[in-house]
């Protein structure tokens, strides 16, 4: 007489951890972020790609695998003298520069990823990020369980705001929604009011290049070496034009885009992972600063956000 087995009846063995280090950026780093929080799953291949091909560098990987499965990825660049064993993250500031992780690894996978770091680096720089980063703050722990030491700097207080919350209050107020009616009246005094909302695709399409002619006019053009101009030629608009070449992160980049008589005038430009909204950009031709463009741009742009489904909007870090 036979008896069946059932999976139930083995005792289930701990998934073997392995660790793997590559030379440039592994593939599988899309792996990871497909399984990372909504917050991180635009750090993908190309995202840290763009970083590379805008600001220079080789890079290595550290992959962490349980078995086979990918779970965490963690490019890395070498900074400073050879000798010295310096690494940093790559990437862009905005809106900060982690690495993906699985979203339910525990911590055995970042011992297996800080155990491999010790044997390549001897410093290893991360961000800026968030206090509650959940694949910096992981190693982080991994590392100062090893005995590292922990450098961290204050950087600004982040600013979120509750769409959910602004929602169940009324929001927009109608005396705020009555200011914007007035200012977009005197606005179209200029000339005929078009807004628009672009996706990855239309930004390719000559969206970037508006945004980059606002910028060009604004102030950051007149009282800065426009380095941190977000989309002209001489700030970054190399890396946001490549990061939007791939058709996953090219989903979740948003811009709200106001033309005034056919003229970019203002625009506010946004990477929306899951329900949060990370506020990377906005500006304004100053000839029109007295009807405050983009105020009224960004108002509407956070109502077709929450008819899409934003309960939060980062503003990013502030004094």
């Amino acid at each position: 007489m036979t008896k069946p087995l059932l999976l139930a009846d083995f005792v289930r063995l701990p998934a073997t951890m392995t660790a793997m280090a590559c030379e440039g950026l592994s593939s599988r780093i899309d792996a990871v972020a497909a399984v990372a929080p909504h917050s991180h799953q635009f750090l993908r291949y190309h995202w840290f790609a763009a970083a590379l091909a805008a600001q220079g560098g080789q890079a290595h990987t550290i992959m962490i695998e349980a078995d086979r499965v990918p779970l965490v990825a963690l490019p890395m660049v070498a900074i400073g003298p050879g000798w010295a064993r310096l690494a940093a993250v790559p990437g862009s500031y905005w809106p900060f520069r982690s690495f993906p992780a699985y979203e339910g690894a525990d911590a055995s996978v970042f011992d297996a990823l800080a155990d491999s770091l010790a044997a390549r680096v001897n410093a290893l720089r991360i961000g800026p990020v968030y206090d509650d980063d959940p694949a910096a703050m992981a190693l982080i722990t991994a590392a100062r369980g090893r005995g590292w030491a922990v450098l961290d700097r204050f950087i600004a207080d982040s600013y979120l705001l509750d769409m959910a919350a602004e929602a169940v209050g009324g929001w927009p107020r109608n005396s705020t929604l009555r200011k914007n009616r007035f200012h977009e009246k005197h606005l179209a005094d200029h000339g005929a009011l078009e807004w628009e909302f672009l996706d990855g695709k239309a930004l390719s399409n000559g969206g970037f290049d508006a945004m980059a002619a606002i910028e060009e006019k604004s102030w950051i053009a007149a009282r800065t070496d426009g380095r941190d101009a977000k989309f002209t030629p001489t700030g970054h608009g190399a890396f946001w034009r490549q990061v939007a070449s791939d058709p996953v992160i090219a989903g979740m980049l948003h811009a709200a885009l106001l033309r005034v008589d056919g003229a970019p005038a203002a625009f506010s430009f946004d990477i929306d992972a899951g329900p949060l909204k990370y506020a990377i950009a906005n500006s304004y031709d100053p000839a029109f600063a007295k009807h405050s463009p983009g105020k009224l741009l960004y108002y509407r742009n956070l109502a077709d956000a929450m008819a899409r489904g934003i309960t939060r909007v980062d503003w990013g870090g502030g004094r």
